[in-house]
């Protein structure tokens, strides 16, 4: 069995952002040479995620507010975390309700996805640089 590691680092200039990743992972797939198994991309950070879903902006634009309604950015008080000196308690409730990795098969060397499907990393506590890991695994 073979692996395969790489790290794809992101620095978004807004608080929040949506990326379509998928091209950067069938490239880590390309690379690898693996042509039967898995592969996992998982943020690195915690206030920031990697899900699967639909590249659509009107989709995007509901997760946003709907993110937002959930755990609003302010008032930055409301977080017991904030207390700390910080002011992104809101990303980490995101960040959970988002979900941290995804696992995908690798089909005859190519992500086996189903009708629509994307990777995105998303951001919801930006403006630093940030990491996401790609780790495929197989054959």
């Amino acid at each position: 069995m073979k692996s395969y590691r790489k790290e794809l680092w992101f620095q978004v200039p807004s608080r929040r952002a949506f990326i379509n990743i998928t091209p950067h992972v069938e490239e880590c797939l390309r690379e690898s040479g693996i042509k039967e198994g898995l592969c996992l991309v998982n943020a690195m950070h915690i206030t920031a995620s990697v899900f699967i879903n639909d590249d659509e902006p009107g989709l995007h634009q509901d997760y946003d507010q709907w993110l937002e309604e959930l755990a609003p950015h302010e008032p930055i008080e409301r977080y017991r975390h904030n207390r700390t000196g910080e002011d992104n308690g809101d990303a980490h409730l995101k960040r959970q309700i988002m979900g941290r990795e995804v696992v995908v098969a690798v089909t005859d060397g190519r992500l086996d996805f189903g009708p629509w499907e994307q990777i995105f990393y998303g951001e919801f506590d930006g403006r630093r640089k940030k990491r996401v890991l790609v780790k495929i695994i197989g054959e």
